[in-house]
């Protein structure tokens, strides 16, 4: 499902919705970015599709937070590494050698900032159960601004990982700037310039540098060029950190100490019965190959894209504007969950697949558009959902750029029930 988050489709979709649904609260963006990238595309079909069955009140789901916030400066000689923590027996978290209060967490991540004044401060200690985390305001006499640090643990080589340090989508999200590099000692560094609101509805900035570690520690700091995230005006023309200053901070060897003195906490029982075990993920380069297979040959396809699994996406012309396609293909989706809150009022076909249908406004701040959505559920074990949507623009932050999508609702149902794709297992 299409957006991006700042660095990616999917996620910023969940992130968005996130923040949206907390005004009232400070999130932990870290966390919701790390793991709202892998989890957060099948919550949030879920909650699209409670939508469509008529179904109310499906929260988003499968976001887990893992331990992100703040950042700490340990002392020289505090004692680190993977042996300072172990996984307790019956499920409770082990303390880690040394617990650092929200106050010592702020004192350290003021300490790393050039001079300036600091108010709205608040943190959370090394043992909290959400994890740390550090947020202050900080004015150095060129107008207030946001400043947040915090960190967790990212599996090494895993598909998060490379999710989290890839650079947006810019055929969804505007940037000003955004690298990633591999530094000498096997860390790898993203530095992102860019804004809060991918529709750019609102001119505050974001910026932020993420560091994963050979170890897989995750350090992330984040900026803003107003006093807050969202809700409050633009108080500079830009965040008050540069990148040279971001990468600075976000690479000081304590941070990675910091990771370490985070209480482990075991991962909830994955037990499964015979044959209930969720199937390999669909290839994300195969659903945008076999996507563009089946489309009408009068469509010429000007860019496309995707996620490593399960999502891809392409933007078509036929001569009357640009029309964005995104399509999710997901095993393993017919628990008795999903069937009874997404497809229990759903079109029953012969064979036992379940089809709804949906036309209705966009889900970005672009004007006059729309989306038409088919969602798909085959019978089985398998559980193989394909859900296909069209728009009557390129991208869905901007305005529409025809009447319709290039794509009917026949056509996107012809293509979701395709057979081409229960081949991709």
């Amino acid at each position: 499902m299409l957006e991006n988050h700042r660095q990616g489709p999917f996620e910023d979709r969940l992130s968005d919705a996130l923040r949206d649904a907390g005004d009232g609260f400070e999130a932990d963006r870290s966390a919701l970015v790390t793991a709202g990238r892998v989890r957060g595309r099948r919550a949030l079909l879920r909650r699209r599709a409670a939508v469509v069955s008529g179904v109310a009140g499906v929260a988003l789901a499968g976001v887990a937070l893992a331990g992100v916030g703040g950042v700490m400066v340990l002392p020289a000689d505090e004692p680190a590494g993977p042996g300072r923590s172990t996984v307790a027996s019956g499920g409770a978290p082990t303390a880690a050698a040394t617990v650092f209060s929200g106050d010592e967490l702020l004192r350290e991540l003021k300490g790393m900032l050039p001079e300036g004044t600091f108010s709205g401060e608040s943190a959370r200690a090394s043992d909290d159960e959400l994890g740390p985390s550090a947020h202050l305001v900080y004015d150095d006499g060129e107008g207030a601004a946001a400043v947040g640090l915090g960190f967790g643990r990212v599996d090494p080589g895993s598909a998060q990982l490379r999710q989290l340090m890839a650079c947006p989508d810019r055929n969804f999200t505007p940037y000003d700037d955004c690298s990633t590099a591999e530094l000498p000692d096997g860390s790898q560094l993203r530095l992102y310039q860019g804004y809060e609101y991918p529709d750019l509805r609102v001119d505050t900035k974001y910026w932020s540098a993420d560091l994963v570690t050979a170890g897989g520690e995750h350090i992330t700091v984040s900026e803003w060029n107003s006093p807050a995230e969202k809700g409050a005006a633009v108080s500079r023309a830009e965040p008050p950190l540069s990148t040279g200053q971001l990468k600075t901070i976000v690479t000081a060897g304590v941070w990675r100490k910091v990771v370490d003195a985070v209480p482990e906490r075991p991962e909830p029982s994955k037990a499964a019965s015979p044959g209930t075990e969720r199937p390999p993920a669909a290839s994300g380069k195969a659903v945008g190959e076999t996507l563009a297979a089946l489309l009408p040959r009068k469509l010429r396809v000007v860019a496309h894209g995707g996620q490593e699994d399960e999502y891809a996406y392409v933007v078509v012309d036929d001569g009357r504007g640009r029309s964005l396609v995104q399509i999710n293909v997901q095993h393993g989706m017919g628990d008795a969950e999903t069937v009874g809150q997404l497809y229990s009022a759903a079109e029953a076909l012969p064979d036992g697949t379940r089809v709804t249908t949906r036309q209705g406004p966009g889900e970005k701040a672009g004007s006059g558009v729309v989306m038409w959505t088919v969602d798909t559920l085959r019978p089985g074990s398998d559980g193989l959902r394909v859900v296909i949507s069209a728009f009557n623009t390129g991208d869905q932050n901007k305005d529409a750029t025809r009447d319709t999508p290039a794509l009917t609702i026949g056509r996107l149902r012809e293509i979701a029930l395709s057979e081409k794709w229960d081949e991709l297992k």
